[in-house]
């Protein structure tokens, strides 16, 4: 589950071009912005020959590894997310059966089953295992106890998703192998690193964003809450900048939106829209210095 092995890179769409690796990194309903670079890479004939993910980008990098094409991901985040009545419906056939199951590990108020709740809202499409992807994917998880990251790579697919999106407080940790298995974005944001060396251009995409509020007015708890977590992570993608520094970092515009604003999913599009030409405009810097 947990091997770190050098990947195989595949054949690139284009193979007279340098080969791209792709980094989604987690921030919870701001990874909405992710799906402007797939549909970006779509648009250019780029298939990247590696991805990484962490939380929702270990969501989002796993559907392109399984074959999904950013248009179809748009069509089902705005079905599904999107559309409230449709995201509630889910959320509903998602909950507990029963006073046993809700009680399963013992009373966890406000923390959801993120096993469940990935089961009723990931395409059909997504792989089940590793080895099944078109992609080869790195998915990041943290564990709690081991107090370290994890990189998954081979074994259950969906469930070292669910483990990466475990956000704390929010949903239930993840057991793998018998480790607590939490948010794959606490020790690694946007797993670039994992790419290092497995292409000749390696794009970071940082959905964590900022804190966002007017200067001088005290937050909320929960907005606190989270923003701290904001910072900590920023520090630890400088940290990991210096040392791996990925040929693109791309951080779309979605400072104003929270982590749990997934029922803003057509807001998020519209707000990050510009990442799309902001990519093809490194991309055509970075291709140019192949040449």
């Amino acid at each position: 589950m947990s091997d770190v092995k050098p990947l195989v890179p595949e054949k690139p769409a284009r193979s007279s071009d340098p080969t791209v690796a792709v980094a989604f990194g987690g921030g919870g309903a701001r990874g909405i912005a992710h799906i402007h670079v797939i549909e970006t890479l779509d648009a250019l004939g780029i298939k990247p020959v590696a991805i990484a993910g962490s939380s929702i980008g270990a969501i989002m990098g796993a559907s392109m590894g399984s074959g999904m094409s950013g248009e179809e991901i748009r069509a089902h985040t705005l079905e599904t997310v999107g559309k409230p009545g449709n995201a509630f419906s889910l959320i509903w056939k998602a909950r507990p059966r029963g006073v046993k199951t809700a009680m399963e590990g013992g009373l966890r108020l406000g923390q959801f089953n993120v096993e469940r709740i990935l089961e009723a809202f990931l395409p059909d499409t997504v792989a089940r295992r590793f080895e099944d992807l078109k992609i080869p994917t790195r998915i990041m998880v943290t564990d709690y106890y081991g107090h370290c990251a994890v990189c998954c790579t081979k074994g259950d697919l969906r469930m070292a998703i669910a483990a990466s999106a475990a956000i704390p407080a929010v949903f239930r940790p993840v057991a793998i192998e018998n480790r607590i298995m939490i948010d794959g974005g606490i020790f690694n944001p946007v797993p670039f690193d994992q790419l290092a060396g497995q292409a000749d251009i390696v794009i970071g995409v940082d959905v964590v964003g900022l804190p966002s509020g007017i200067p001088g007015q005290p937050p909320s708890t929960v907005d606190m809450m989270f923003g701290a977590s904001q910072l900590m992570m920023q520090s630890i993608i400088e940290m990991k900048r210096q040392a791996h520094p990925p040929q693109i970092l791309l951080r779309p515009e979605v400072h104003q939106f929270r982590v749990l604003d997934f029922l803003k999913a057509k807001e998020i599009l519209a707000g990050s829209a510009g990442v799309a030409e902001q990519l093809k405009r490194d991309l055509d810097a970075a291709f140019t210095f192949f040449k």
